[in-house]
C-alpha cells in the first residue's frame, strides 16, 4: 500500500500521560501527522492490544495508518496497519509472511553495514537514525547528523524516514537530505497542544 512518511508520529506512554495516549493521537492527526506507530516497550501484550485497537478506532476514515512497533503478536491481534521492527525483533522475513502482503512493515537502520545486509523484498520503509541523540531512547546508536543521513538516504533501496531528537527546525533540512519524511516523538507527544505542534513541520517548508 502506498505510504505517507511525511510527518510519522511514534508514541511514548511517559510524554503522551497528561493528555491520554488517544486524544494525543487524534491531536496530532489533525495537525497533519501521516502515520502512527504505537510504541511502549514496558506494556504487557494485552494493555498493547488494547491501546492499539482504540487508536485504530479512533484513526477509522483518516486514512492514516497505524503501525506497531516490534510486537507482531499485537498488530496481528488488533488488526493494525503494520510493524515496525528494530534490527535485533525478529526476522523480517517471517514478520511479512505473518503479516501479508498488504500491511506496512518497516525497519530501523543505523549504519551503512546493516543498509547492506538486508533484503528489501519483505519491507516498504526503513527508519534512518539516530539523526542526533535523544533522550527517548537511551541504547541508541551514534548520531548521524544530516551528513551521515543524507549518505545512507542515498544509499538506501527503499522510501525513509529519519528519526531521532528531531523538530519542526529541522523539516527543511531532513528534506535537503533526501529523506521522505521525519519521524518525532517529543516534538509532538511532549508538547501541551500536539495538533500546533504537528502544524509546524508543515509550516517550517
Amino acid at each position: 500500500m502506498p505510504i505517507d512518511l511525511s510527518l510519522y508520529l511514534v508514541t511514548d506512554p511517559g510524554l503522551c500521560a497528561d493528555r491520554g495516549l488517544v486524544d494525543t493521537v487524534v491531536a496530532a492527526v489533525r495537525g497533519g501527522v501521516t502515520l502512527v506507530q504505537l510504541r511502549d516497550k514496558h506494556a504487557s501484550t494485552a494493555e498493547l492490544i488494547d491501546q492499539a485497537r482504540r487508536l485504530k478506532a479512533a484513526l477509522a476514515g483518516s486514512g492514516v495508518p497505524l503501525i506497531i512497533n516490534d510486537r507482531l503478536e499485537v498488530a496481528l491481534a488488533a488488526g493494525a496497519d503494520g510493524l515496525h521492527l528494530g534490527q535485533d525483533d525478529g526476522d523480517v522475513a517471517a514478520a511479512r509472511a505473518a503479516l501479508g502482503e498488504r500491511a506496512i512493515l518497516g525497519l530501523s537502520v543505523q549504519n551503512h553495514g546493516q543498509l547492506a545486509r538486508l533484503d528489501p523484498g519483505p519491507l516498504d520503509y526503513l527508519g534512518l537514525g539516530p539523526v542526533f541523540a535523544t533522550p527517548t531512547k537511551h541504547d541508541h546508536a551514534s548520531p548521524l547528523g544530516f551528513d551521515g543521513l543524507a549518505a545512507l538516504v542515498a544509499a538506501s533501496p527503499l522510501p525513509t524516514v529519519a528519526i531521532g531528537g528531531l523538530t519542526a527546525e529541522h523539516a527543511a533540512a531532513v528534506r535537503s537530505a533526501g529523506a521522505d519524511g521525519l519521524a518525532v516523538i517529543s516534538a509532538i507527544c511532549g508538547q501541551p497542544d500536539p495538533e500546533a505542534a504537528a502544524r509546524a513541520f508543515f509550516a517550517s517548508r
